[in-house]
This record gives structure tokens, C-alpha cells and sequence, in this order.
């Protein structure tokens, strides 16, 4: 990420609601300057500052450097004793100085990433109730629909928010259901727009949908802060969405809204209901499944595999292996001209139940039964065994979601290579743990034949003299950029073919299709730039299908970029220009961003940021 000073971006574009060019205007000093995490710069604030914004006696003499404050912060960082702990200290952080906390963890990316997201970030959430200092974002429960407006309506007014992810926490970070303590995915999941994308963090909104809990720990617990009941289902569960999604979209009708963690019999349905009226996202159905074409994108151009005659076994059939089996058949039928029914019979999917058969509907989800198969194909066959499968399937791809460790065995992967020259294996499962094999054995058990992408960081394997490296199919190389392209377009709808535009972005950066290394995926180090090309493939679909809501995008690709990069959001101090009350906005009030508690009635003001 560049560390380039603000006033130094590209000017042409600096007219824009969202530049981020110039000075930042605020009417607070003081301690209430100091104590509001977008403007706070703690040490860093300059002597010209100091005295303009009356902190002299605030803060020790010593003018410092962001860097020597990043320095400074590391080391205490180090200093604590478990990753949960400095799960914590990053927290604290994030509340104290925004800029300093995302220019840390960019430092260290590679480090940190796995302490503010998975998998510690699922131990903070399973221990929310007990950790709790502050509350952060918006909390909404299904006994108290008829107040869903107006707690939406505190955190801006039309055009104060740009992004809402929202969780019911119902299947959080493959933990299960957590209740209120997902409002801390929801945190997390913006944590990584901003990092990744350069999404305004004090333009953001967590939500957390409590709907009970069937989690007895939590039920047991005189500690936990959500609905201490049962989860709740059915209609008055519908409407509590419904009723969610109806008062974002008339507080804020500009914003992209991203569903996070929603159990197995909600995410696909709750998605399939309301993409056609709204930009929206899943990432546990689309994300996994983008990237995960990505990925394959990359692989088939390796092996000379086509599309149209590509067979695949999902060995895994839940919301992420029916996410990827939409997106694989969404990518046949645009690649092929073949309609989704017919792309969709290129696809086998396998979960608990064996393959999965008509017969056995009853045991299907919606999203299942699109995929299940004709019983009299398979009555003389053995369709509860993976090796069976491939044996009859001879896929060219064997994807697992199934949790299930070691499920991809020696045998069933030297039957796979049997039939196909370079047999494409990713084993997504994750954690670590519940991998379905080890790259290393994939590699040894074809014959240094496979072309493999996994869940989890794994490091490069060594066979035949050579050094393959691993991609992780991470969600994060992806969603962010899908979400900054949907925000500066403001566009409409979050159509299928946005997706796949921003898949081919991602498939273009791969290391094997460059020529630079032997990954299927790029590195997540170098995601900023990559969600810049996926925000402008995105945003050029969007224009092209006339969803786009943003005026004068430019249309040219160098001019483009520069519009994407002029608008996102970079951890480096900006020059404070002191306003008074009467002149300023909620933003430089202190009143924008997840943290506030100031903002209350109605607002109307674009923050400039």
C-alpha cells in the first residue's frame, strides 16, 4: 500500500463525494478530537496541530511518525500472550486510532491476518458476552421489529453509508450458532473491505439480526447479551428480514448489503429473494464460489481443459459447495451458451446422504436439488463411496468443502489420475485440520500431476527436484473488490455476470497464468491491487448493463483506475482543517463511523472523507 501523502493523489478526481484528497474538515478539539478514532493521530498530531486544535497538555512533547508509532504498537502487540489476547489488543486499537490500527496490520499482514479474522476471530466471537468493553455497530432483535427503523436511522442519513454486512449468526466461522456475538463477524468482515478495498471504515455499518439461540452454553449463560431464547424460524423469522432490508433500503438506498453467516436453510434462500430487488451479497455462497472459480480459471488454462466438457465432483454439499456448483454452472452456460440445466449436469455433488439423488429430495436443500441426480443412472452403481464416484464421474475436478479430514484418500486420488492428465484438486475445508488432504501427498499420489489450491495456508511443496506453491482460496482476495466496484458504480443489482467479470480479473493476476510463479491464485499481500482491477471489470459490467446509478464513471482503463484508486481509502494521516459547528457535517462532527454514540435524529449531510 502506498504511504504517499493524501494531497498528492491524482487531483483530476478530487471533486468526488468519496475522494480522498486534501484535508479532512472537523469542528471538534481537544480531547474530543482525540477521542474520535477517524481523526485521532495520538503523537503523530504535528505542533501546527497542537495549537490550532488546543491539544498542548494532552499529549507528551514528542511530535512522532505513524511509523514509529506502528514500531511502538507491534512491540505491544508481541508482548501479549496468546492470539486471543492480541486479538483483544487489536480491538482496542481500532477504537482508539483507525489509522493506526489498519497501517499495523498492513505492515504485517500476512501475520496479523489470522489474528483479526479466522481463526481467532472465531474464538472472540464464541466468547463475546464475556470480552464485551464497548459496544460497536448496530444491534437488532426479532422481539422488537417495530423499532427496526428507527435504531437503522441513527447511524446517518441517505448518503452517509455505503456498506452493511449483516449476520443472524447462525453458522459463524464454522463454530455454529453464536447469536450476538456476531455482530463481531459483521465488524470483522468490514475490517477486511477496508484493508483489502479501501472502504471507508466511517462509512461502514455491522448489524447483527439477533434472533435467539438453540447454542445452550450461550442459553446457560448469565453473562451472554443476546435474546436468551430459541432461535427463531419460519414467518416471523422472514419478516424480521424483511423488515431489516425494507428499512435499509429506504435510510440508505445507495447502500451495498453483504449477508454473512446465515445457516444452511437461510443463505441461498434469502439471497435468491432478494438479489433481483438489491445490490447484495453472500460470501459464504458467492465469495467461496468466485474464488474458487478463479482459481479453476487459472488451472483449466494449465491443463487445456474446456468448459464445455469439464466434469466435477463436489465432495461437500452445504451453502459453500452448492455456492461453488452455481458459480462453476453460471461460468459453463456464459462460456459455453449451454442453458444453467444443462451446465449444471456437468456437476456431481456428493454430501452426507452419498451422491446426491432424487429420490432423496426430502434430504435436500433447495440449493441441493439442483444437482441431484437421476436414481436409475446410478441403481447398479456405488454412489456412497468417493472412490466409486470418480471411478464412473472420471472428473477433471474434485472440489471438498466437507469437513471431513483426510476424505480425499491415496486410492481415490490415483483413480482420479488415471483418467485425466492434470487432475485438479483443491481440498477447501478449513481450518487446517479438517483439510481433505495434504498438498504434499496430492502431489505424490499423481505423480506431481495435480494442480491444487486449498482452505487454509499451506506452504509450497517440493517434488521432482521443483517447488510448487500453494494458493489459498481466499475469500478475501475477492469480496472486497466485488464490494468497491458495486459501491463507486452504485449499482442496482449485483448481477451474475458482475461476478464472473470480477472473477476473470482475479484469474488474470494468477502467478501460473503470468508467467510469474506456479500459484493458481494471487497473494492476498498484493490484494489492494487486485481489487482495483476487479472493482473496474465489475464497474464497466455494471455500465454496461445499465445498472450503474453513479454518474460520469469514466469509461477509459487507465482513466478508470485512477478514479477507483483516487477513492480509496488509505491508512496514512491526513491535514485537519478546524471548521466551525454551523459548517460541519456528521463526519466532522465525530459522529460517522460504527463506534459513535452521538448521532442522534435525522441526518442529511455527505460527509466528505
Amino acid at each position: 500500500m502506498s504511504s504517499a501523502p493524501k494531497h498528492e493523489k491524482n487531483p483530476r478526481f478530487g471533486h468526488l463525494p468519496l475522494s480522498t484528497s486534501g484535508p479532512q474538515e472537523t469542528s471538534l478539539t481537544g480531547n474530543a478530537l482525540l477521542q474520535t478514532p477517524y481523526f485521532n493521530k495520538g503523537s503523530a498530531f504535528s505542533e501546527e496541530e497542537r495549537d490550532i486544535f488546543k491539544l498542548h497538555g494532552l499529549l507528551p512533547t514528542n511530535v512522532q511518525t505513524l511509523e514509529e508509532q506502528v514500531r511502538r504498537a507491534y512491540a505491544q502487540y508481541q508482548s501479549r500472550p496468546d492470539d486471543l489476547a492480541k486479538n483483544t489488543f487489536m480491538t482496542s486499537i481500532k477504537q482508539q486510532n483507525e489509522v493506526l490500527y489498519y497501517r499495523l496490520i498492513l505492515e504485517h499482514l500476512k501475520e496479523m491476518f489470522p489474528i483479526i479474522y479466522t481463526p481467532t476471530e472465531g474464538e472472540a466471537i464464541a466468547n463475546y458476552s464475556r470480552l464485551f468493553r464497548k459496544p460497536e455497530g448496530c444491534y437488532l432483535d426479532i422481539e422488537h421489529m417495530d423499532r427496526i427503523e428507527d435504531d437503522i436511522n441513527q447511524f446517518g442519513g441517505s448518503d452517509d453509508v455505503d456498506l452493511i454486512v449483516v449476520s443472524d449468526g447462525q453458522q459463524i466461522l464454522g463454530i455454529g450458532d453464536q447469536g450476538v456475538g456476531a455482530i463481531l463477524i459483521s465488524v470483522a468482515k468490514l475490517v477486511i473491505y477496508t484493508l483489502c478495498a479501501g472502504i471507508h471504515p466511517s462509512r461502514t455499518l455491522p448489524v447483527v439480526l439477533d434472533c435467539g439461540t438453540d447454542n445452550e452454553k450461550l442459553l446457560n449463560d448469565d453473562l451472554y447479551l443476546g435474546l436468551r431464547q430459541k432461535r427463531a424460524s419460519g414467518e416471523k423469522y422472514d419478516e424480521f428480514v424483511d423488515k431489516f432490508v425494507s428499512a435499509c433500503r429506504k435510510r440508505y438506498p445507495k447502500a451495498y448489503i453483504h449477508f454473512e453467516d446465515f445457516g444452511l436453510n437461510n443463505a441461498r434462500r434469502i439471497l435468491d429473494k432478494y438479489t433481483p430487488k438489491i445490490a447484495c451479497f453472500n460470501d459464504d455462497v458467492q465469495g467461496t464460489g468466485a474464488v474458487t472459480l478463479a482459481a479453476l480459471m487459472a488451472a483449466f488454462k494449465e491443463a487445456n481443459v474446456e468448459w464445455g466438457s469439464a466434469r466435477f465432483v463436489m465432495f461437500g454439499s452445504g451453502t459453500a459447495g452448492t455456492g461453488i456448483a452455481d458459480q462453476i454452472t453460471d461460468a459453463i452456460a456464459q462460456e459455453t451458451g449451454k442453458s444453467k440445466e444443462e451446465a449444471g449436469q456437468q456437476i456431481w455433488c456428493v454430501d452426507k446422504p452419498g451422491l446426491l439423488l432424487k429420490s432423496k429430495k426430502d434430504q435436500l436443500t433447495p440449493a441441493q436439488i439442483r444437482y441431484a441426480r437421476e436414481d436409475g443412472d446410478w441403481d447398479t452403481k456405488d454412489h456412497n463411496n468417493l472412490q466409486s464416484i470418480i471411478k464412473e464421474v472420471k472428473p477433471h475436478v474434485l472440489i471438498g468443502t466437507s469437513t471431513v479430514p483426510g476424505s480425499f484418500t491415496k486410492e481415490a486420488m490415483q483413480e482420479m489420475a488415471k483418467h485425466v492428465e492434470r487432475p485438479v484438486i483443491f481440498p477447501l475445508s478449513n481450518p487446517t485440520r479438517l483439510h481433505e488432504a495434504k498438498p504434499q501427498d496430492l502431489y505424490e499420489w499423481t505423480g506431481g500431476k495435480a494442480l491444487v489450491a486449498t482452505g487454509s495456508p499451506f506452504p509450497p511443496v517440493e517434488y521432482g527436484g521443483k517447488k510448487y506453491d500453494i494458493s489459498e482460496c481466499n475469500n478475501s482476495t475477492t469480496f472486497p473488490g466485488i464490494g468497491l466496484g458495486a459501491v463507486l458504480s452504485r449499482t442496482k443489482l449485483l448481477s451474475t455476470s458482475l461476478i464472473v467479470a470480477a472473477v476473470r480479473a482475479l484469474a488474470a493476476k494468477a502467478p501460473i497464468s503470468n508467467g510469474t510463479g506456479s500459484g493458481l491464485l494471487p497473494d492476498v499481500t498484493d490484494v489492494r491491487e487486485i481489487s482495483v482491477q476487479i472493482a473496474k471489470n465489475v464497474i464497466q459490467q455494471a455500465v454496461k448493463e445499465d445498472l450503474a446509478q453513479e454518474k460520469e464513471i469514466p469509461t477509459n482503463d487507465a482513466d478508470l483506475e485512477e478514479w477507483i484508486r483516487e477513492q480509496m481509502w488509505d491508512a496514512d494521516y491526513r491535514p485537519l482543517k478546524l471548521v466551525e459547528e454551523h459548517e460541519a457535517d456528521t463526519f466532522a462532527k465525530g459522529e460517522a463511523g460504527t463506534a459513535s454514540h452521538k448521532r442522534v435524529g435525522n441526518f442529511n449531510g455527505t460527509a466528505r472523507l
